[in-house]
């Protein structure tokens, strides 16, 4: 039998890089959805992981990470997805969710088979995460409003080349089933 776990990429986010105001429109749409995934999810004990950048900082843990995301720029983003007591949480330094991290290991620990990959930037992280997890023989779902882009045309090529090249699911937030 196939078990899902939700994986939340990069939410715990300090907007202060270069591309930041163009993705915080995208976010600010995307929220609600990432939201009801997250509150659906932890209702039917499906493990969610969080998989955030570290800024950079090596010496840094997800309390830390989240602190610093919330005396960001814009904590309205921030707060309504904080990870609750019973999230797992993944530090990564690059764009896939898999690159050098635990994350496969603690997956398989898990007995999961399917991710929903959700958070931001589509047309980079989620992007690359689904593919690394394509080469791991994971299924994928990308719920289509429950990510958020930097450019709307190539985020729309990327969820393409997920549907197309990696055989993921492409579908509205709602019509995810944990």
């Amino acid at each position: 039998m196939a078990r899902s776990a939700l994986v939340v990429i990069d939410m715990l986010n300090t907007y202060a890089h270069e591309d930041a105001e163009r993705l915080v429109p995208s976010v600010a749409a995307a929220l609600p959805a990432i939201v009801d995934l997250l509150r659906r999810a932890r209702a039917a004990g499906t493990p969610v992981v969080y998989a955030n950048d570290n800024f950079g900082d090596w010496r840094s843990h997800h309390g830390e990470i989240l602190d610093l995301a919330l005396g960001g720029r814009h904590p309205e983003l921030v707060e309504p997805v904080r990870p609750d007591e019973e999230a797992l949480f993944v530090v990564k330094a690059r764009h896939s969710v898999f690159y050098e991290t635990p994350l496969e290991y603690l997956l398989r620990s898990l007995d999961v088979t399917d991710l929903v990959l959700t958070g931001q930037v589509t047309e980079q992280c989620v992007l690359y995460s689904a593919l690394d997890a394509h080469i791991r023989h994971l299924d994928v779902t990308v719920p289509r409003d429950a990510v958020a882009h930097i450019h709307e045309d190539l985020a729309r090529a990327a969820l393409r080349m997920i549907e197309r090249n990696m055989g993921g699911r492409i579908v509205d937030a709602a019509d995810v089933a944990f």
